[in-house]
C-alpha cells in the first residue's frame, strides 16, 4: 500500500512537470522511385526547403524506393495519417478524387504549355481543392513526362493493329484500363515494383511510360522496343494529410506550401531535360526508338471521353485554354 502511495505521489508530482517538447517534428515522405529519378531528387529539394523555411523545426525524411509502398498504398497511407506526404502520378489519384481523372485522359494535353497553361489556372486550381474531400492537402503539380509504350523482344508496334491482344501493364485505374481496351490491347494493371520481372518472364508483352522511368527502372534492358506516342501526360505532385497540415501553426503551413511550390517548379525543369538524356542513354544500352503517326491511336480512343460524363465539363474547359 505503501508503495502504491508512493508511486501515485510521484506521478502526481510529475504531472506539474512540463513535459519536454522536441525542438524538431520529423514527417515521413513515401516516394515510389530511386534516387536517381527526377522526381526523387525534387523531393530530396522539398526536404532541405521545408527545414530552411522552418528554421530547421521540421524535418522530412524521404523513404524512396517504394519503401513505405508503391504509390496506391502511399495513398491510403496519407490518407489515414500514417505517414504525412506522399509523391504521386494523378493516374492512381484518380481512383481517390475522381475529378484528377482528367488530366489523365489520353491526348488531353496539346503540348508542354497548353499543359501548364491549364493546370497552373483555375482547372489546376479546383481539382487540387477537390482532394481535400478525401483528406488530402496537394500542392504544385509536377512533370511525370509523356508515356509512351514499349515491349519485348519479338512484340514490336508499327502501327495500332500491332496492339491488338498484347498484354500491357497499366497502372490500377479506370481510365487507363479503358483507354488500353479501346486500343485494342489486353490491359493489365499492377504495381510498378512488378514491372521488370513481369517482362522478364513473359508475363506482359510491355508497358508504358516515359523515358526517365524507363531508364530509371531498367526496364529497357528486357522490353529494348519504344515507340513514342505520348497517349499520356499526366501530372505528379505531393500530398500531405489534411488534418496534419490543418493541425500546423500557419508559419509552418506557408513555409511547407513554398516549399512544396518551389521544388515542383525544379522538378518540372530538371524532368524535361532528364527525359532527353534519357532517350539518348536508353539507345545506347541497345533499346530501339521509334516516332510512329498517334492519329490512329487518337482516333481509336475518342469514345472515353463519353465514358466519363463527369469529367466533361473539366474536359471542355481545358479545350477552350488551347
Amino acid at each position: 500500500m505503501k508503495m502504491r502511495h508512493a508511486l501515485l505521489g510521484l506521478l502526481a508530482s510529475a504531472a506539474f512537470v512540463p513535459a519536454a517538447v522536441s525542438a524538431q517534428t520529423v514527417m515521413r515522405l513515401a516516394e515510389n522511385q530511386p534516387d536517381t529519378n527526377p522526381v526523387t531528387v525534387a523531393m530530396y529539394r522539398f526536404a532541405d526547403l521545408v527545414k530552411e523555411y522552418t528554421d530547421g523545426e521540421i524535418e522530412v525524411q524521404v523513404f524512396s524506393g517504394a519503401q513505405l509502398g508503391q504509390e496506391p498504398e502511399s495513398i491510403e497511407q496519407t490518407q489515414a495519417g500514417i505517414i504525412d506526404f506522399s509523391r504521386v502520378n494523378s493516374v492512381g489519384l484518380a481512383n481517390v478524387s475522381p475529378s484528377m481523372g482528367v488530366f489523365t485522359l489520353p491526348y488531353v494535353f496539346a503540348g508542354w504549355d497548353h499543359k501548364y497553361k491549364v493546370l497552373d489556372g483555375d482547372v489546376g486550381d479546383e481539382v487540387l481543392a477537390d482532394l481535400e474531400k478525401v483528406g488530402l492537402k496537394g500542392f504544385a503539380y509536377m512533370d511525370a513526362g509523356a508515356r509512351s509504350f514499349y515491349t519485348v523482344e519479338g512484340k514490336t508496334i508499327t502501327s495500332i493493329e500491332d496492339l491488338k491482344g498484347m498484354k500491357i501493364r497499366v497502372q490500377p485505374a479506370p481510365i487507363s484500363i479503358r483507354m488500353m481496351e479501346l486500343l485494342g490491347a489486353v490491359p493489365t494493371p499492377m504495381n510498378y515494383g512488378e514491372v521488370y520481372s513481369a517482362l522478364q518472364t513473359g508475363v506482359i508483352d510491355g508497358a508504358e511510360n516515359d523515358f526517365v522511368s524507363y531508364h530509371t527502372s531498367a526496364h529497357y534492358e528486357v522490353a529494348p522496343n519504344y515507340v513514342v506516342d505520348a497517349h499520356l501526360s499526366p501530372p505528379a505532385l505531393i500530398l500531405m494529410n489534411k488534418a496534419r497540415f490543418d493541425g500546423l501553426p500557419p508559419e509552418h503551413q506557408d513555409a511547407i506550401t513554398k516549399a512544396a511550390v518551389e521544388a515542383s517548379m525544379y522538378e518540372r525543369e530538371i524532368m524535361r531535360e532528364a527525359n532527353e538524356k534519357a532517350r539518348d542513354t536508353v539507345v545506347e544500352g541497345g533499346a530501339t526508338v521509334n516516332e510512329i503517326d498517334n492519329a490512329p491511336f487518337q482516333a481509336a480512343v475518342q469514345p472515353i471521353y463519353e465514358e466519363f460524363p463527369d469529367l466533361l465539363p473539366l474536359l471542355d474547359r481545358i479545350a477552350a485554354a488551347k
